[in-house]
């Protein structure tokens, strides 16, 4: 894990990263490419959704491998932490 990205991965999403087989090392992706909506407690969630994908295949900067894994994972950023990161199973409503 990069070490700029343990300083801001809180415990409990150290911990549910782990649980839910999501890589650490997919993380700067999603950050990178992943689309940001306010969650309206305070949180912003960065979700890998199909216009994240196609961002991230055209900038070519991801391997087509690791697209595949990132389909369908979301973080919440909160007071300049990771919260929690998850895998997504319903789509996410735009408010």
């Amino acid at each position: 894990m990069a070490p700029e990205l343990r300083r801001i991965l809180s415990h409990h999403a150290r911990a549910r990263a782990q649980q839910r087989g999501i890589a650490p090392d997919l993380l700067p992706h999603l950050f990178a490419f992943g689309t940001e909506r306010h969650d309206g407690h305070g949180g912003v969630i960065v979700c890998f959704d199909r216009a994240a994908r196609k961002r991230a295949a055209r900038a070519g900067l991801a391997p087509s491998r690791d697209l595949d894994r990132l389909a369908g994972i979301y973080a919440v950023e909160s007071g300049g932490a990771i919260a929690t990161v998850g895998h997504r199973h319903r789509r996410m409503r735009v408010r």
